[in-house]
C-alpha cells in the first residue's frame, strides 16, 4: 500500500486492486498538473473516488471528467455537494452520517463531521483508513469565549466517541492539524489519537505549513505512533502498512 500525498487534504491510496482518491480539489504542482494526471488517471484496475464535503478546498467537479477516459470509476461522494454544487443524482454514490457504500472490494462508512459534509471510515484488503474531511475541533481557543469553544470541543469529542464504538483501533488516519487555529491548534488531533489509536497518523488541512503540521509528530511518537514527516506536495509514502 501506498500513499501519495496531493495538496491539503487530498489524498491518493494505491492498493493492489484498487486506487483510491480522496479530497481532491488540485494535482500535486497546480490543480490539472502532477502526479495524478500523469500517472495515476492511468492506473489499471477500479478507482474508487471520494469527497467528504462541497467547499472548494476538498471538491473540484473536474473528477466527473476523469469518467470519460476511464471506465471502470466510481463516485463516493458527501451528500451535501449534490445539493450545494447541483450535481446530478445519478452521477455519485451519495452518503450522509451513518450510512455506507459496499461492493466487493471496498467498504467505505460515513462518520460526522464538526463543519459541513462526513468523513471517511474505509476497509479494503485487510486495512482500516479514516479521511476526517472537516472534521475536527475547531476551537479557535485563542479569539472565542471559554463557553464558545468548549461547546465546539463537546461537539466534536461526540462525535469521535461515535467513530470510537466501532474502532477501537485504526491503521491510517489522515487528520487535519491546521496551525490556523492558533497555540492549541494540535489539540484535535491529540484527542483523537488518545481515544482512537492508529498505527500510522499523517497530517493535512495545513496548507503549505509544513513545519507546524510536523510538530505533531513528536505527540504521535510518544504514543507509540508511527508520523513520519510531510514536506512537500506529490510525496510519496511507500510502503506505508
Amino acid at each position: 500500500m501506498e500513499l501519495i500525498y496531493l495538496h491539503h487534504s487530498g489524498f491518493v491510496i494505491l492498493m493492489n486492486n484498487s486506487t483510491i482518491v480522496i479530497d481532491y480539489f488540485e494535482d500535486s504542482f497546480s490543480e490539472k498538473n502532477g502526479i495524478l494526471h500523469n500517472d495515476i488517471l492511468n492506473r489499471n484496475g477500479k478507482m474508487y473516488v471520494l469527497s467528504s464535503h462541497f467547499h472548494a478546498d476538498h471538491f473540484n467537479k473536474e473528477i466527473f471528467e476523469w469518467g470519460k477516459n476511464k471506465s471502470d470509476i466510481t463516485y463516493i461522494l458527501s451528500n451535501d455537494i449534490r445539493r450545494k454544487r447541483n450535481i446530478p443524482r445519478d452521477s455519485a454514490s451519495w452518503l450522509k452520517k451513518g450510512e455506507e457504500y459496499n461492493d466487493n472490494n471496498i467498504k467505505i462508512k460515513a462518520f460526522g463531521s464538526t463543519d459541513v459534509g462526513i468523513s471517511f471510515l474505509i476497509e479494503t484488503e485487510g486495512k482500516t483508513i479514516f479521511h476526517a474531511g472537516d472534521l475536527n475541533n475547531w476551537h479557535w481557543m485563542d479569539e472565542s469565549h471559554e463557553d464558545e469553544w468548549k461547546r465546539d470541543e463537546k461537539k466534536f469529542l461526540d462525535e469521535i466517541k461515535v467513530i470510537s464504538n466501532d474502532y477501537k483501533n485504526i491503521d491510517l488516519v489522515l487528520f487535519p492539524i491546521d496551525p490556523r487555529l492558533g497555540s492549541e491548534y494540535m489539540r484535535g488531533g491529540k484527542q483523537f489519537i488518545d481515544l482512537i489509536k492508529p498505527t500510522v497518523f499523517i497530517p493535512m488541512h495545513f496548507w503549505n505549513d509544513y513545519v507546524s503540521a510536523n510538530r505533531f509528530q513528536q505527540y504521535a511518537i510518544s504514543k507509540g505512533i508511527d508520523s513520519p514527516e510531510i514536506n512537500c506536495r506529490g510525496q510519496i509514502f511507500h510502503n506505508i502498512l
